[in-house]
């Protein structure tokens, strides 16, 4: 018997008294289960919150997030990162629209087969909106569940993930799927944490937890090295006219597709789009921001210009425009405040 097959009964009962209060929980319906679930991957519930609320005010079902335009989908998703995820609910939004008449489906195999839903989105949505006896495995599960186990194997190999899901199946409470699974998560966020050390006095599972009695929490979970981030040192251009900034479009695929940004490239070179000198300017600061595989150093550079001397396709773009309508990421946060001197509201 393994320990994990004590812990629904006393999970169940400290959920029920623990559970914080969080909007997709007061009204789980698929589509607001599968909404949250893709803005907190990788993505703390501290932040998710404030834009959960205005995408669910602006984009209240499956239609609406079916026909909204992209540029506005970017926008209201800017600063949550990762945009790939907001392209491929709407990919999904559409096809439920389309083979399912806006019907979210129910079946795990069609929920697992929309575009940006993985086996755990899968998991989530068919055990919390549908009550079906279906395992969710994310990080925290993970964490969860091999600190109880004292289980060392690798939790970012497939053959773990698996194994973990296959160990939850069969100890899934049938008349309470949705609070098992929302309890896992609650248990791996709140108490078995992921940085520092797990707040074991107040865990359900401390009385047959093996890395409590072994005090081994700090070597498990066990996950593979990284490789090291790629550094990039590039330069961002400030181009300045008036109260206006320019901004181009990147394009539609690879990092950060289809954002609007500040004409940035490596090292000090001018963008490929610009021809002939360009002025001088002067030196705006220095940034750092750090995506999953590079790390980008960014030194900004502002520079006067005339209104008619952009590239074409770029454009000017007051700091209202820039709160408004244009999709910038979080990239260029550590920029902001310059381009707010440069060009106050």
């Amino acid at each position: 018997m393994l320990p994990i097959e004590q812990l629904p009964i006393p999970l169940l009962e400290w959920y029920r008294d623990n559970a914080r209060t969080l909007p997709w929980r007061e009204n789980p319906t698929p589509y607001h289960v599968w909404v949250s679930e893709i803005m907190l991957q990788q993505t703390r519930v501290a932040a998710v919150l404030d834009y959960y609320a205005r995408f669910m005010a602006e984009l209240p079902d499956v239609a609406a997030l079916a026909e909204v335009p992209e540029g506005r989908l970017m926008k209201l998703w800017q600063g949550l990162g990762y945009y790939s995820r907001a392209r491929n609910l709407q990919t999904a939004a559409r096809q439920i629209m389309e083979e399912y008449d806006g019907v979210f489906p129910s079946q795990y195999d069609q929920v697992r087969a929309l575009k940006g839903v993985g086996d755990y989105t899968a998991g989530a949505i068919c055990s919390i909106a549908f009550r079906q006896p279906v395992p969710a495995v994310d990080g925290n599960v993970l964490r969860v569940v091999t600190r109880i186990n004292g289980d060392e194997r690798d939790i970012t190999a497939q053959a773990t993930k698996r194994a973990i899901a296959a160990q939850l199946s069969p100890i899934i409470p049938l008349h309470a799927p949705d609070k098992f699974t929302q309890a896992m998560m609650e248990l791996g966020a709140t108490v078995c944490l992921p940085n520092g050390a797990p707040q074991c006095q107040r865990c359900p599972a401390r009385d047959f937890c093996v890395a409590y009695a072994q005090d081994s929490w700090s070597r498990i979970p066990v996950k593979a090295p990284k490789r090291p981030r790629r550094i990039e040192e590039r330069t961002v251009w400030l181009l300045v006219h008036e109260n206006r900034v320019a901004l181009r479009q990147r394009p539609p695929k690879g990092l950060l597709a289809g954002l609007w940004e500040f004409p940035n490239e490596l090292g000090t070179q001018l963008p490929p789009e610009w021809t002939g000198d360009m002025p001088q300017g002067h030196f705006g600061g220095v940034a750092r921001h750090i995506f999953s595989h590079v790390e980008w150093h960014l030194t900004a550079q502002v520079v006067r210009l005339e209104e008619d001397q952009l590239p074409t396709g770029w454009v000017w773009c007051t700091w209202q425009e820039l709160a408004d309508i244009y999709a910038v990421p979080n990239a260029f946060a550590g920029v902001m405040d310059v381009v707010k001197e440069e060009i106050p509201g």
